[in-house]
Order: structure tokens, then C-alpha cells, then sequence
């Protein structure tokens, strides 16, 4: 057996791994997201953690999990003992997840000789290979040195041009619901939408048993939304899962393809979206909104009602639902409010806070008059009943 690897293919087998786990320039990264280290638990031998979350993020940014710097990176790797002529297996816990995300910014750094392993530990575990208890990596600084690669990642500015203007495909790995706003996003107060003229390719698509299909599947896949020549950019929540479809992408031959790295986490909280969709409010746009339709009940705002309001949601939240606000109608303001609390399904979840919030806003000027109670009353009796 060769005491040194280089790898041919960005997707290695367990099987492989295994034949090849004692080559002296192989070394394996655990690429779960929000690992900590605990000596309790099982790993493939030899293994070293690879935290994502944070060594390797800037965690100074506002936004989850956003694209290091090449100090920050170089600095990490040389850590945990990667040299330039390394060979790099990365895997995570769920098969395939996290792990594209370490793959991806390794190929950021300008280093390529680096893989995923199909099915990831799980994989690993049910073919009956030997596992190790998690353990520190103690050995010697490596000598790896950063490449930064431009293309491989786009950032807001980037994003915005592209979507307006149609110059790339992008693509969007969430799932169809989230991507077409049947389902609310996962993170606290992200609101629902898409990135203007994305498209959806739900990561999960391109795996089977958390392993990626065939390249002759994989390929099927793409074909449906992207041609070969096509410059691609793959999006996501927060720039994970897009680097699922940029490893299925780069096996079934695209070669054009780059990472939103703040994906929908970012574009959503940095622009305004479609107010006229109330399906897509957050859960502060919809209870601004709801406050401000018991406010001006009376046709008057009162300063402490605006002070209550702005004590619950965000300025920027308040001025952009204000705007919207001021255009509807009575009956329209009923029917966003309507659309808006079966999005988010208040009728299981907090519907009582929801009408708590209202009664204290009510009471906030000292005056809860007949015309709040009334309408009080009748949103009560709409949400209940709808």
C-alpha cells in the first residue's frame, strides 16, 4: 500500500478510507456542525475535530458560520497538523451534511487534495469498522499555507448583482417549503422569502440514506435546473447545505459554481422583502402589525402605544410595517393578519401571547377605550374561529 495518497475523486467510500487509513499523509477531520469535544464519544481512529462554528468562522460576524479569513484559517489548520502535502477525509454525524461546508472552504484556501466521505459515520459504523473515543489532536503545527481562491465564495454585494441582473443561476438548497414560503424558517425572527430569481434544488435531492446517489442520478438532478455552462451560485440558510449541491455539481462535471456564504440568513435580514406578502412577515412584522391595527382603532397612535410597540420589535421592523400599514384598507389589514397567523401556526403555538400582547398594548396609554375592546374582541373572535 502507498504510504502516500493523493486523492483523485472530492467523494471517498468508507470502504476506501478504511484500505487506506494508515497512509502517513492521511488525515481525517470530524466536520459536525456545533460539535463539542467530549471524550465519551466515538469517532473514525485518529480523527481531529474540525469546529466550524468556532475556529473556523469569523465569529465576529453578525451572521452564523461566515467565511474566515486566510490568517484565521491557515493558523487553525497548522492546529490541528495539516500540511500542504496532506490528504484530507472529512466527515460529519449526519452522512452527509456539514462536511461539504469543510470540503468547500479547504477548495476556498486553494487546497484540493481533499474529500468527503460518503455516508459519513454513520456509514462507517454500519459497515463494522473500528471506532476511538474522541480525542485531543497533541501532535506538531503543520506548514499548511492559504491560497485564497477568488470565485468560490459570494457575499451580499455579490448576490444582489447577480440576482438582479441574472448574470448567475442560483440555486437554492433549502427545502421546498421554506424556499416557497410554506414552512417558517428555522432561526427566531428570520423572515420567509426567496432571493429574486433563485431557483430550488433541496440538498437532500442529491442523497439516499445520507449518502449522495450516483453521478448518473446526480447528474438527472442538475440537468433540471442548470446547464453545464451555466455560472452557478448555490445558496442555502446559512451557507451549509449549498456546499452539498457545490460537491454534487463538481461530480457530475459543473465547473462554474460558487457558495452564497450568508445564504437566506443573511439576504433575508438584510432586505426588506415583500411586505405585500404576508405569508413571507416574520413573527415581529406580524405582531407590529397587529399592534398598530388596535393602535389606530381610535385613528390615533398614542405616543406610549408607539413606545409599547417599539418596546417588542425593532425600529427597522416598525418603519418598513408602518409603510405597509398605511396603504392597507380595514378589510385588507383583517386578511393579512388572517394569512399571516396561519403561516406561522399561532393556533397551535403562542395564539394567548399573541392576544396578551395585544391587551397590554392596549392598556399602555392608560385608556383601553370601547373602540380597542371591540376590535380587540373581534380579532379574538377571527383567529379562534379561522
Amino acid at each position: 500500500m502507498s504510504t502516500h495518497i493523493t486523492l483523485k475523486s472530492p467523494l471517498v467510500s468508507v470502504e476506501w478510507l478504511h484500505d487506506n487509513i494508515d497512509a502517513n499523509n492521511l488525515i481525517i477531520l470530524d466536520g459536525t456542525i456545533n460539535k463539542s469535544f467530549d471524550i465519551s464519544l466515538e469517532q473514525i481512529p485518529n480523527t481531529r475535530l474540525f469546529d466550524i462554528k468556532k475556529k473556523f468562522s469569523d465569529t465576529s460576524n453578525d451572521f452564523p458560520s461566515a467565511f474566515p479569513s486566510e490568517e484565521q484559517f491557515q493558523k487553525e489548520a497548522r492546529i490541528l497538523g495539516i500540511n500542504n502535502n496532506s490528504a484530507i477525509v472529512v466527515y460529519d454525524d449526519k452522512g452527509i451534511y456539514s462536511s461539504a461546508r469543510v470540503w468547500w472552504l479547504f477548495k476556498a484556501f486553494g487546497f484540493n487534495n481533499v474529500a468527503v466521505l460518503n455516508g459519513g459515520f454513520p456509514a462507517w459504523k454500519k459497515a463494522g469498522y473500528p471506532t476511538g473515543l474522541m480525542q485531543h489532536y497533541d501532535g506538531a503545527e503543520g506548514d499548511f499555507v492559504t491560497d485564497l481562491q477568488s470565485g468560490y465564495m459570494k457575499f451580499f454585494d455579490d448576490i444582489q448583482q447577480a440576482s438582479k441582473n441574472e448574470t448567475y443561476k442560483i440555486i437554492d438548497a433549502r427545502s421546498a417549503g421554506r424556499f416557497n414560503c410554506t414552512e417558517p424558517e428555522p432561526r427566531v425572527g428570520l423572515r420567509m422569502g426567496t432571493i429574486p430569481n433563485s431557483v430550488n434544488l433541496p440538498f437532500t435531492n442529491l442523497l439516499e440514506n445520507g449518502q449522495l446517489k450516483s453521478k448518473k442520478e446526480l447528474a438527472k438532478e442538475f440537468y433540471m435546473v442548470a446547464e453545464k455552462d451555466d455560472d452557478i451560485i448555490f445558496s442555502c440558510g446559512s451557507g451549509i447545505t449549498a456546499c452539498v449541491l457545490a460537491l454534487g455539481a463538481e461530480i457530475s462535471g459543473y465547473k462554474n459554481i460558487s457558495v452564497y456564504d450568508g445564504s437566506w440568513t443573511e439576504y433575508g435580514t438584510l432586505t426588506t422583502g415583500n411586505m405585500e406578502q404576508p405569508k413571507t412577515w416574520t413573527k415581529d412584522e406580524l405582531l407590529a402589525y397587529i399592534l398598530m391595527y388596535v393602535s389606530n382603532s381610535d385613528l390615533n397612535e398614542s405616543r406610549k402605544e408607539q413606545q409599547y410597540i417599539l418596546s417588542r420589535v425593532d425600529k427597522v421592523v416598525y418603519t418598513r410595517v408602518k409603510e405597509q400599514f398605511k396603504k392597507d384598507s380595514d378589510y385588507t389589514s383583517i386578511q393579512n393578519i388572517i394569512e399571516a397567523v396561519e403561516a406561522h401556526d399561532y393556533y397551535r403555538n403562542d395564539l394567548a401571547d399573541l392576544f396578551a400582547d395585544i391587551k397590554l398594548m392596549a392598556f399602555a396609554d392608560g385608556d383601553y377605550d370601547p373602540m380597542e375592546q371591540m376590535i380587540y374582541s373581534h380579532l379574538k373572535k377571527i383567529l379562534k374561529d379561522g
